[in-house]
């Protein structure tokens, strides 16, 4: 079963979103629980609350990289920073992503000719590895951070 995995919030970031929350109405003259901040935060994300959001981002596994990022990494052969413009859940531990690189690399080996690719989809593991490998072992892609 494929779904997107930008619609569940990391943890990290929905506690951020909630103290960011609660400092703006704060400013605005309304006062708020930092644990209603957190409900708050909960419903828009679709959950029916905060322990239920809890239970789904905390169970899951995460993905190696969020859309939006602006990762680097290296493939075949050869680094590049990218922006992640998709991710994708495919199975537990399997993960579809797509980059837009900053600048093309060239992924062909030989003198005599060359071919330029600045969009890369590949699906990796939760270490940000593709499963797919050169002809010495090493994985076509390798995600890591800038």
């Amino acid at each position: 079963m494929e779904h997107r995995i930008s619609a569940i919030p990391r943890l990290e970031e929905a506690k951020t979103q909630a103290k960011a929350l609660r400092s703006e109405l704060a400013r605005q003259g309304q006062e708020i629980s930092h644990s209603a901040a957190l409900e708050l935060v909960a419903k828009a994300h679709g959950f029916h609350d905060w322990n239920t959001l809890h239970a789904r981002a905390g169970n899951r596994p995460q993905p190696p990289v969020r859309l939006g990022d602006i990762t680097a990494g290296r493939y075949l052969g050869q680094d590049f920073l990218a922006e992640v413009i998709g991710v994708t859940a495919l199975s537990e531990g399997r993960y579809e992503v797509e980059l837009q690189l900053d600048q093309a690399v060239d992924v062909v080996t030989f003198d005599s000719f060359s071919n330029f690719r600045s969009r890369i989809r590949k699906v990796v593991d939760a270490s940000g590895r593709s499963f797919d490998r050169t002809s010495d072992g090493a994985p076509h892609l390798v995600l890591r951070a800038p």
